[in-house]
């Protein structure tokens, strides 16, 4: 917990300031009154019982500094009990992970004293969210001092005031001398070691640093394909015929790396407590809309909108954007294609050193459009999912991945699909899978951290220098620390970070067969990413929410798809080398059949592995199935004790009434 720094409350109370709640400069007194109010409230009173105070502008403060900005913590007790309600896991003294709850404290690990220290400083950030997100409108008709803010009982107050504007922005803040460390044992001192993984997911969270473990394990995972594909490169440069062999390692590769990472990060996922979590009961997100009605899960008010509304824009306005998007995607490949062959041409009339560096010129004209393209259908997922009006953060979520996924995998993989199988130039697609590789690498690297950071630096120059100096060498004043923190960009997730390691897993499972050195430039391109990306965690961007995870979620689907396709990819690359195809010279229709059952057997194979190889290894299976029985044996010996005294109470008043019919009724008891 950030202890050096600290806050009074309005009744005098002192607490650590741990969320940053920022409403617009010109916000109504009567609205933002109401507000600190319902934070203040106690929970009976439909309150988040919460410490909040405005901050007072240090002393470098301006008359253009917004007024309404606050700051919010809570005390120890409610935070314990905060931990109960949203389901955290801690370590119990038997050394199992078990469900927090305040009547029990004291028999966790870790709970000494008053339980100072506890809970991360990340935990009671996330507690905070979740109890200002619960915080929900009682009788009110609107937001006070704004009629046409509407409300009704039930609806999430921090959730419309922020889709309505008048919230600008809720994050929590930067831990100085724990982030020092972290960036310290993180990126600042490059050496050859695993990073500190229990040490990012307790600052940052759980779902932080799965992605991290994730990007690591992947990285670990390329270099035997690495350590293989330089002899091969180095000695078979021209020699495509031998290209089978390491086409059959892609098939086996892709399909067990993603089976053992199951399996890691459910162990990681138990020693965090997250792995037998229950997942929340998810409520609508804020730009969901629709008629005022019952939800007739929880009882509550909230919108209803028709599902039959939902699938008519998803299927006659979404797709066939997709599909108008998809074809614009080829069109530009058949011009690339164009390039190409001019590019070709003009070397053949002339082979000079110049005219073979143009023969690369179109494939990187086409890697930075397919990343302009890439980035513009983007936004236009995002707003088309939006549209689409999902009531659940996680659906809106899985159709925007999906939409995004189909057109990166066309617009990244096309182009080299029909090289591989339509033209069948293999000395061309390994030219277009290096330089595609190698130019979205670079582009990834500019436009995920340096440009971030360069434009942070260009807002705020003075600022950022202070605040550098000052993170790094001495301590700095809370509201200095607020005003450069809500300055900074807002992280948006993982998500581009798991759609960059996916596109790269397919660069490597599909095609780097013919071009072995993919799998070292992606290892290159991880272990750079790895510092990139702490760094922007550290320094470029404001801290996000810690967000509960027990996996990758819906990327590992993505990726075993995309395995899938590789098994279909790699058995046609096998089928087309001439060595293959010196066994069947007679007949192509019997080649086509034995790849397409050697495709078959491959992909049969492949799931029984999937089967084969247990998900959550027996160690942990044993540690849940056990604390799973010792729950039920509580709950038993709870009803059996219940069942007793309820027999004792009955055996009690039967006496009594027995003695009532027995003795005068002033001599009973």
């Amino acid at each position: 917990m950030q202890k050096s720094l600290s806050v009074y409350d309005s009744d005098g109370s002192t607490f650590a300031p741990l969320v940053v709640i920022e409403l617009v400069s010109e916000t109504k007194e009567e609205a933002i009154a109401w507000l600190l109010n319902r934070v203040r409230d106690k929970q009976q009173d439909g309150g988040a019982e919460l410490l909040v105070e405005q901050l007072t502008p240090g002393a470098q403060g301006t008359e253009k500094d917004n007024p309404n900005v606050y700051v919010v913590g809570a005390s120890w007790q409610r935070l314990l009990y905060g931990a109960e309600d949203v389901g955290l896991f801690k370590e119990f003294n038997d050394g199992s992970m078990r469900g927090f709850t305040y009547a029990n404290k004291h028999n966790f690990k870790e709970f000494q004293g008053d339980g100072d220290g506890f809970l991360s400083m990340a935990e009671c950030q996330y507690i905070i969210k979740h109890e200002l997100d619960n915080l929900r409108a009682k009788d009110e008709a609107h937001v006070p001092g704004y009629p046409k803010m509407k409300l009704y009982p039930g609806k999430s107050v921090i959730r419309r005031m922020q889709s309505k504007g008048i919230l600008v922005q809720v994050f929590p803040l930067h831990e100085k001398e724990e982030l020092k460390r972290l960036s310290f044992s993180w990126f600042k001192k490059i050496k050859l070691s695993f990073q500190p993984l229990d040490d990012i997911r307790h600052y940052f969270g759980e779902g932080m640093a799965l992605y991290f473990g994730f990007l690591e394990y992947f990285t670990l995972a390329l270099i035997p394909m690495a350590l293989i594909g330089i002899p091969y490169y180095l000695f078979d440069w021209e020699d495509y015929d031998k290209f089978t062999v390491f086409a059959g390692f892609n098939l086996v590769w892709c399909t067990v790396i993603l089976e053992l990472w199951k399996r890691l990060s459910a162990s990681l996922a138990y020693g965090w407590g997250t792995l037998s979590r229950k997942k929340a009961f998810e409520e609508p997100r804020p730009g969901f809309h629709g008629v005022l009605g019952v939800n007739p899960v929880t009882g509550r008010a909230e919108p209803l909108y028709s599902n039959a509304k939902r699938q008519l824009r998803i299927y006659l306005v979404s797709v066939p954007f997709v599909l108008l998007c998809l074809y614009l995607s080829l069109y530009v490949m058949m011009i690339y294609f164009d390039m190409e062959g001019w590019a070709l041409m003009i070397h053949d009339e002339e082979p000079t050193f110049w005219t073979g560096l143009l023969l690369f010129i179109p494939s990187i004209i086409y890697a930075v459009v397919i990343e302009i393209m890439n980035l513009i259908y983007r936004y236009a997922a995002e707003f088309l999912t939006g549209w689409e009006n999902h009531r659940l953060e996680s659906t809106f979520q899985n159709h925007l991945v999906l939409k995004v996924l189909v057109f990166n995998f066309f617009n990244c993989f096309a182009s080299l699909f029909y090289i591989a199988f339509v033209m069948q130039d293999m000395v061309l697609l390994r030219q277009s899978l290096a330089t595609l590789l190698i130019t979205s690498q670079i582009l990834n690297q500019i436009m995920e951290a340096f440009l971030p950071y360069w434009l942070q630096r260009r807002r705020n120059k003075k600022a950022h220098k202070r605040m550098i100096k000052t993170m790094e060498d001495k301590e700095l004043p809370l509201s200095e620390q607020v005003k450069l923190e809500a300055d900074m960009s807002t992280y948006l997730g993982t998500f581009d970070d798991y759609l960059e390691l996916f596109l790269l897993f397919g660069y490597v499972s599909l095609f780097s067969c013919v071009y072995p050195l993919a799998a070292v430039l992606v290892v290159l391109n991880n272990v750079t990413e790895v510092y990139s990306d702490a760094f922007k965690m550290c320094k470029v961007f404001k801290r996000p929410f810690s967000e509960p995870a027990a996996n990758i979620g819906v990327w590992q689907l993505a990726f075993e798809a995309m395995s899938v396709i590789a098994v279909v990819t790699n058995c046609a690359l096998i089928g087309m080398s001439p060595k293959v195809k010196s066994y069947f010279p007679e007949s192509e229709t019997q080649l086509i059949l034995w790849v397409v059952g050697f495709e078959h057997f491959l992909l049969a194979s492949k799931f029984i592995l999937t089967f084969v190889i247990p998900d959550v290894p027996k160690h942990i299976q044993i540690k849940l199935s056990r604390l799973e029985f010792e729950s039920l044996e509580a709950l038993k010996k709870r009803l059996r004790l219940k069942m007793a005294a309820h027999a004792v109470r009955s055996k009690v008043e039967e006496n009594r009434s027995h003695l009532a019919g027995q003795l005068p009724s002033s001599k009973i008891p």
